[in-house]
C-alpha cells in the first residue's frame, strides 16, 4: 500500500486546493493571502464592484503581482573586450601581418 502526502489549502473551511508539495502549498496559501488583503482594499475603492467581481479581481491582480511594479530594468551588457585607456600601446597587425604599435589617444 502506497502512502501519498497531500497538502490542502482551506479557507474558510472551504477546500480551495490539493498539492503534493508544501513549497507550492505555502506558496498559493501566500497568493490568497494577498488576493484577501487586496479585496479588502478593493472594497474601499471608489468604484462600487459586485462581491464576485471584486474577489475575482482582487485574485487576478494577486497571480500578476510581478508585472504591477512595471517593467524591469535590463542590466546592461558588459562588453567582452578589455576597456582601453588613454595613452595605452596597443599592437596592431597590418594586411600584410606585420605587427606595430599604436597610441590610443581621446577626443574631446
Amino acid at each position: 500500500m502506497a502512502v501519498t502526502i497531500q497538502y490542502l489549502v482551506v479557507r474558510n473551511g472551504i477546500e480551495k486546493m490539493t498539492f503534493t508539495n508544501k513549497k507550492e502549498a505555502d506558496a498559493f496559501d501566500k497568493l490568497l493571502d494577498l488576493a484577501e488583503h487586496l479585496d479588502q482594499v478593493l472594497s474601499q475603492a471608489p468604484v462600487q464592484l459586485a462581491e464576485s467581481d471584486r474577489e475575482a479581481l482582487a485574485l487576478f491582480l494577486a497571480q500578476h503581482q510581478d508585472q504591477l511594479s512595471g517593467p524591469k530594468k535590463v542590466a546592461a551588457k558588459k562588453s567582452s573586450k578589455p576597456a582601453v585607456k588613454e595613452g595605452a600601446i596597443t599592437e596592431v597587425a597590418d594586411d600584410a601581418g606585420t605587427a606595430s604599435s599604436e597610441t590610443i589617444h581621446a577626443v574631446a
